[in-house]
């Protein structure tokens, strides 16, 4: 694992923020909504930009804005700088989200050097889909959602799990085809989007809280927020949204939890 300091981060940081101005470009020609989202718009909020010791930035759509994206960027999408990932159009990809990525960089995480992609810096691309309406249900779909992930996680688990006995665990899941998993995922995004719930989430992501969702009208209601210097699309009841998922998030974590992601080789512009 390499040391990343703060100039490094501010480096890394600068390259996303390319990413994010062409999300935001191919959005607004073509119409499609889509929210800075997590730490991103806590960084908004907070620090007016990014946070000082974040590593990566988060933009999210509704299910079917995220397909209109998808499909905007195999036109829209500048190729001699940035290339889009999902596990529909990468073999070998074990993600239920997009990634948007900078061509000519490298931004290679711990444990994940064999996977059979090119992984430049890169910025999360969501897609939110829906989750019941009755706890119950929700907490069902919640552990659903759980074996899907852990299931896709397995050829980084076998590798990287502390435990001896879970890396064995994994090592054992890591041997359903990838192609059999996603045939089922694919399926699963179509049966959470049949009805209009009231909350949806990030189906292959954990959620902060025993919730199991976030509330659909956030992400439906955007307004300009100013980020660095620029201005993105974020959730207008920003403050009902970050309360719900951070708690008091003007407050600032304890310096031992503010942690980057680690990585074994990093290449930048």
């Amino acid at each position: 694992m390499i040391e990343i300091d703060d100039k490094t981060i501010r480096k890394l940081q600068l390259v996303q923020l390319d990413m994010l101005s062409e999300v935001d470009r191919i959005c607004k020609k073509c119409g499609i909504q889509y929210n800075i989202i997590a730490g991103t718009l806590l960084g908004a909020v907070r620090h007016g930009g990014y946070i000082p010791w974040d590593d990566d930035a988060d933009v999210a759509f509704l299910r079917s804005e995220y397909e209109k994206f998808r499909t905007a960027c195999e036109i829209e999408l500048d190729e001699e700088r940035f290339y889009f990932q999902d596990h529909r159009n990468t073999e070998g990809y074990r993600w239920g989200y997009g990634k948007l990525r900078r061509k000519n960089t490298l931004f290679l995480r711990e444990h994940q050097e064999h996977m059979p992609y090119e992984q430049g810096v890169f910025i999360d691309v969501f897609p939110l889909d829906g989750v019941p309406d009755n706890y119950l249900k929700r907490c069902w779909h919640n552990f659903h959602c759980f074996c899907i992930r852990k299931a896709l996680w397995s050829e980084v688990g076998r590798i990287a799990d502390k435990s001896f006995f879970m890396r064995k665990c994994y090592a054992l899941l890591s041997e359903i085809p990838r192609n059999i998993i996603f045939n089922h995922y694919d399926k699963f995004v179509v049966c959470c989007n049949e009805e209009t719930t009231k909350m949806v989430r990030i189906l292959l992501f954990p959620t902060p809280n025993a919730e199991y969702g976030y509330y659909r009208k956030w992400y439906k209601e955007s307004i300009d927020i100013k980020f660095e210097k620029y201005v993105f699309r974020g959730i207008k009841d920003y403050q009902e949204y970050l309360s719900f998922k951070f708690g008091d998030f003007m407050k600032f974590p304890p310096i031992e939890n503010r942690k980057v992601h680690p990585v074994s080789d990093l290449k930048l512009l």
